[in-house]
């Protein structure tokens, strides 16, 4: 136990040395996952492999280039008179703390109010200092944008190449043990991204849709910031969410707040209860506890690239963990040919 301890301490360490390196590496994997089925489908119909990569990647771009310009879109045009509005609406709600049942003084209110502040303040510090931040200035983030286009554009022109060429580096016996469960892993994280993906642009269009016939203001740029949120399971849908009711209980009143909510909490059972069983079925066999605490230790350990990347890594890992059990154990129930998608390359010859 003191041993894998200490590796583990050691592997934490160096992540954090290199952070700069890990990061961008960890999301264009991410990234990767989440172009490969569309990737290899146009492989298979035969389109040439540079212009499926340009295809992809600026297809990415475009798409996320249009929800940023739909977000900045809306939010310029109706930011003024939704901070107007919420002034107003913070002054009611000052004037019946202090005429209402509580009776409270304005220095109370102040006090609680400063209180609330520091303690937000000290959560978003939290979690925007996590250890593997990619940095702190624009040169940071920069750099780190480039590694990882550079990345995304190496693992779609050769994945499979660069794969074989990771395999070579362990032991000659342990090689097809590594390539079998790696690979049922990377089934495990595709199958995360799409679904993640799909369960996100419902979210984003239902709790979107729903603030709009409300008449919440600037529902673009909620709907955008749910679809985002999404990627981070149970945690970011609920805080993404909670703008809207935000916004909903400033501008239109505690009613339409309610029925934000109302929306809110319909379409997360809808994600919940129906599509990420239906659509994720037994390929990601992580208990919903399992993802609120790995979600958790990761924001606290790394801040926001920590909650991003937990889950994918425990699915992962549990994937792996359990094929190489099953397969020593004797437990001949699940084949590799069961869990290898067959989309991914192989190479010809053995990796031995």
């Amino acid at each position: 136990f003191v041993v894998i301890a200490v590796a583990a301490g050691i592997l934490i360490w160096l992540i954090i040395q290199l952070k700069l390196l890990v990061v961008p590496l960890l999301i264009s994997i991410l990234v990767t996952a989440l172009l490969w089925p569309a990737f290899t489908w146009m492989l298979r119909r035969g389109v040439p492999k540079w212009l499926a990569i340009v295809v992809s990647v600026l297809g990415t771009f475009a798409v996320v280039g249009g929800l940023v310009w739909l977000a900045v879109w809306q939010i310029v045009r109706e930011w003024p008179r939704v901070q107007q509005r919420t002034v107003e609406a913070v002054e009611e709600f000052r004037q019946y703390l202090i005429d209402g049942p509580l009776h409270l003084t304005a220095e109370q209110i102040d006090g609680l109010l400063k209180q609330a502040g520091v303690f937000l303040q000290q959560q978003l510090d939290l979690l925007w200092s996590g250890a593997l931040v990619v940095g702190s200035t624009v040169g940071h983030v920069l750099t780190g944008a480039v590694l990882a286009l550079f990345i995304l554009l190496c693992t779609l022109a050769d994945g499979p190449g660069i794969w074989r060429w990771v395999v070579r580096l362990f032991p000659r016996r342990a090689r097809a043990d590594v390539d079998s469960a790696a690979r049922a892993g990377w089934v495990t994280v595709v199958t995360y991204a799409r679904t993640q993906l799909l369960v996100a642009a419902i979210d984003a269009i239902g709790i979107g849709l729903g603030a709009f016939l409300l008449g919440v203001p600037l529902a673009i740029p909620v709907g955008v910031l749910v679809f985002l949120g999404a990627f981070v399971p149970f945690v970011g849908a609920i805080v993404t969410g909670s703008l809207a009711v935000f916004l909903a209980l400033v501008y239109n009143g505690p009613w339409i707040a309610l029925w934000m909510l109302v929306v809110i909490l319909g379409v997360q059972q809808l994600e919940g209860h129906v599509l990420q069983p239906l659509l994720m079925g037994s390929a990601v066999k992580v208990h919903p506890l399992a993802v609120v605490l790995v979600v958790a230790g990761g924001a606290m350990i790394a801040g926001i690239p920590g909650a991003l990347f937990a889950v994918p890594l425990a699915a992962f890992i549990n994937v792996v963990a359990v094929y190489l059990s099953r397969r020593h154990g004797g437990d001949v129930s699940t084949r590799p040919e069961d869990l290898i998608w067959s989309s991914v390359p192989r190479s010809r010859k053995s990796p031995a």
